[in-house]
């Protein structure tokens, strides 16, 4: 079982310039943070864009659907911004029949080094193995489903919500 990875920004990926203060986007760390797992699964990663959740659009989620149909495997996890993923998680619903669709992100920059993106990587590549078709958020430990999730942002937790 192949597992694709589609990569699309969002704090996992973030690089903070300490001479600015700014955090910004310079290249994907999902190779490294698989590297240092000591995972043996057969992933693939694709880097479909390296965006702020908060200023992907509707185009671009057009693109992360029509990227995840395409997509030979049935297993895929998309790295994604925590501001915006129930919403993508949503939006992809309904779009991609017959696969197992996980979306997961970081409240911290991985490169922080006390990130929570290495353990939500981790739980996600479980998650979406385990899970029967559909899409899901995973995070904190734990997966929702597509349309009953949401950022708590008082806690910065995801919890089940009704919609």
């Amino acid at each position: 079982m192949t597992i694709r990875i589609f990569v699309t920004g969002g704090t996992f990926d973030k690089e903070y310039n300490e001479l600015t203060g700014q955090l910004f986007f310079r290249d994907t760390h999902l190779p490294e943070m698989l590297s240092r797992s000591r995972h043996t699964l057969d992933v693939s990663v694709q880097t479909l864009m390296m965006v702020d959740s908060l200023l992907l659009t509707d185009k671009d989620r057009a693109r992360i659907a029509e990227e995840c149909r395409k997509a030979k495997e049935d297993r895929i996890v998309i790295t994604h911004g925590t501001d915006t993923m129930a919403e993508t998680a949503k939006a992809l619903e309904g779009q991609v029949g017959g696969k197992t669709i996980v979306l997961t992100g970081a409240m911290i920059p991985y490169t922080f080094g006390s990130s929570d993106g290495f353990f939500n990587l981790g739980c996600s590549l479980a998650f979406v193995q385990a899970l029967p078709p559909g899409v899901y958020v995973v995070m904190n430990g734990r997966y929702f489903q597509a349309g009953r999730v949401r950022k708590d942002t008082t806690t910065g937790k995801f919890e089940e919500w009704g919609g």
